[in-house]
Parts: structure tokens; sequence; C-alpha cells
């Protein structure tokens, strides 16, 4: 596996941080490449990105959650990959932590630049999220519920 990981520091609390990344269908806002996210319910989503004019799609299941600190995933079908985000605090606001794992057999040299799998790319997608959280008064949703192994061991319906 190959792992990239990148941090960057936002100016907005860490509750605004962590409740802007779990809207995940709003990824492709400032991620390269993303297409579409559709939330399949509060643990399993299906990614579709566009790689010179191929289409790519997989699944993907959250594996822990932990409101205001911590999102860790896995995919469940094609290409294979798994990380976290983590938030901590900080003096002028949040630092967002972004680590992935990745199998780069068979993936295409661009794939892996758009989906973000390349360290410059994962930082530019960062700057564009920390641009889009700092942007607006508050995040466009939140979900503060928390998941252990998969399953959500504490629900909010505020998605």
């Amino acid at each position: 596996m190959a792992a990239i990981e990148k941090s960057i520091d936002v100016g907005v609390p860490v509750s605004v941080a962590y409740d802007q990344w779990t809207q995940f269908e709003e990824f492709p806002q400032f991620m390269t490449g993303v297409v579409e996210v559709r939330q399949r319910d509060d643990t399993h989503l299906h990614w579709i990105v566009e790689v010179e004019g191929e289409r790519q799609e997989w699944d993907a299941e959250i594996v822990e959650q932990v409101p205001d600190r911590l999102i860790a995933w896995r995919s469940t079908g094609g290409l294979q990959n798994h990380g976290r985000v983590e938030f901590e605090p900080t003096d002028t606001g949040a630092r967002v932590s972004v680590s992935i794992d990745y199998d780069p057999e068979g993936m295409k040299e661009s794939l892996g630049g758009l989906l973000g799998i390349d360290g410059r790319q994962v930082a530019n997608d960062l700057e564009r999220f920390r641009d889009l959280v700092e942007a607006r008064e508050v995040p466009t949703g939140a979900w503060r519920g928390a998941v252990l192994a998969g399953e959500v061991v504490e629900s909010d319906a505020r998605r």
C-alpha cells in the first residue's frame, strides 16, 4: 500500500470544519476529479469520479466516526483505499489532517492524481476545502452521530 499524509489549518472552529466535512455529497466542490458522492446511509458512500473522460465508481464504508475528532473509511469494492481525517483545535481554528492508504497496483497514474491520491493533489484539495469552509458563515449541514467498527452507535438525523 502507498500512503499520503497532509494537514492544513483552517480559520474556523473544529466543529465547523468537522460538520462541513460530514457533507460528503459536497466533496465535488473541493476535490478534483470527483463527479459525485452519494450517501446511501449513515455509513455507506458511493463514489463517482471521471479520469481522462473515463468514469470510475466504487463503494466505501465509514468504519469509525467521532464528532469533532475523526472520520475513518475503507473501500468495499473497486479502487482499494482506506484512510482517516482527523480534526483538532488550534489557537486560530482547527487543523484538518488527512491520511490515505491505497493500492497503486493497476491504477492509472493520472487516476491517482485526480482522486487526490498524490500528495500535491491532496494538499490542493485541502486548500480548496479551507477556502470553502472559511467563506461560509456556517457549514451546509452536519452529522453528529458516532460510528464504531462500521456500526452507528449514536445516531443524529440532522444530515
